[in-house]
């Protein structure tokens, strides 16, 4: 079987994490054929192999003028601005993972395609009508006519399945999350503009308050539910590990007991791989490196009638990569 040649635009913290996670799962299977990214060659491979979140890439990293090679993996890396002038046909590119976070929209998006790439998966919300998937959740919408896909978000990628768990076992009404979120490049590292005021200030020293658009987006997969969920983030000074904090009410009384047996079948059948039942007192560095989109923390289940309140951890750097890195297998 011919391997799946991918390529990726955009090498930042995503693309460098989901070209691990290829190399970890599925280096038999998925093929890195180019890369495009405004950054000299030489930076890349050096933040690729040197990580100060993930940890020291346990493998050989080069460079020879414009082409990396990661262990037995080498492709080309191009500066192109605009995704239409990209060589994705003459590379024989199955699929794209664009995630510069720039080209989010069918049509931005869509621009792979004309540069000769057959699929796209855009790794961050999608908007104007992109089909969003999140696995484990909502796999059934993916079909063979589709050729632009997003992934959601970390968060989404987290929160949806403990929602989806909660509705097929007791129903959800209605429900609020807040996600302890890491914080990311979209903050500043010392107080300095940005359009969000509170993301404004110093990262590393903060609780900084601040929107989410993960609860909202369970809607685009569990479309019964939309509307009927909402909730916000806080950044915390810790580079990677997050959790969301979910609770909600449901439609009939039930057990704290209940709720964590629901979690634990899912996550030894239909969620395995995607859902980790955890009873460790669990701590963020714990889940670095965490493959799962969520290590529910049993321990932390509460209920009252039908209030219901869970808590699932996830690396959101690490989790989010594997998922879209199957994601590839998916849509192939």
């Amino acid at each position: 079987m011919s391997k799946i040649k991918v390529g990726i635009n955009g090498f930042g913290r995503i693309g460098r994490m989901v070209t691990r996670a290829i190399l970890a799962k599925y280096s038999d299977r998925i093929d890195i054929v180019g890369v495009n990214d405004l950054t000299d060659t030489n930076t890349l491979a050096h933040l690729f192999k040197y990580d100060s979140s993930q940890g020291t890439f346990n493998g050989s990293v080069s460079v020879d003028g414009d082409k990396i090679t990661i262990n037995d993996m080498s492709f080309d890396v191009t500066a192109e601005r605009d995704p239409a002038n990209l060589n994705w046909g003459d590379l024989g590119v199955d699929i794209v993972i664009e995630s510069t976070g720039f080209f989010v929209d069918k049509e931005s998006a869509g621009k792979h395609l004309e540069a000769g790439a057959k699929k796209v998966i855009i790794s961050a919300p999608g908007k104007g009508g992109v089909k969003t998937v999140v696995l484990g959740v909502n796999d059934d919408v993916i079909d063979d006519e589709t050729a632009i896909y997003s992934n959601a978000s970390c968060t989404t990628n987290c929160l949806a399945p403990m929602v989806k768990v909660l509705d097929d076992a007791f129903g959800v009404k209605k429900g609020f999350m807040t996600t302890i979120h890491a914080y990311t490049g979209d903050q500043r590292i010392l107080d300095a503009p940005h359009k969000d005021l509170r993301r404004a200030r110093a990262a590393a020293i903060n609780i900084i308050p601040t929107s989410t658009g993960a609860a909202k987006a369970v809607g685009l997969v569990l479309p019964h539910l939309d509307g009927k969920l909402d909730g916000g983030a806080v950044r915390v000074p810790t580079p990677t590990g997050s959790l969301t904090d979910f609770v909600c009410e449901v439609n009939k009384e039930t057990t704290a007991e209940e709720v964590n047996a629901a979690f634990k079948k899912a996550s030894e059948g239909s969620m395995k791989g995607i859902l980790e039942y955890a009873t460790d007192p669990l701590v963020s560095t714990d889940i670095i490196g965490n493959p799962h989109s969520n290590i529910f923390d049993s321990d932390l289940t509460k209920v009252d009638g039908n209030l219901v309140k869970v808590i699932g951890w996830y690396d959101n750097e690490a989790g989010y990569s594997m998922r879209t890195a199957d994601l590839i297998l998916k849509i192939a």
